[in-house]
């Protein structure tokens, strides 16, 4: 029996902020550095996950109406904001 049974597909995390949504990044190692800084410039707190297998990924959870910020910061310090990678966080748990 799933401890997710009675959720329906379309439920979401929200607030006044938008729906909860987890974001990831990925990022050359030599680069890590300078996308954390890049996060760091945006005006909520940003608590990253860090990963390194196989590649390295930073992920975060962030509310939805706050993505726009996040990828002008990321232009901001030359990376591609269309290579995030954003999912609904109730998902997100799902498949972890």
């Amino acid at each position: 029996m799933s401890v997710w049974q009675g959720t329906p597909d379309h439920a979401a995390l929200g607030g006044r902020d938008g729906d909860l949504v987890s974001i990831s990044v990925p990022v050359e190692p030599r680069e890590l550095e300078a996308l954390l800084e890049a996060l760091a410039q945006v005006s909520f707190p940003i608590n990253p996950q860090i990963q390194h297998s196989p590649s390295t990924m930073v992920e975060f959870p962030a509310y939805s109406n706050g993505l726009a910020e996040v990828r002008k910061a990321l232009a901001a310090f030359g990376f591609r904001p269309e290579s995030i990678r954003v999912r609904d966080m109730l998902a997100e748990l799902h498949t972890a």
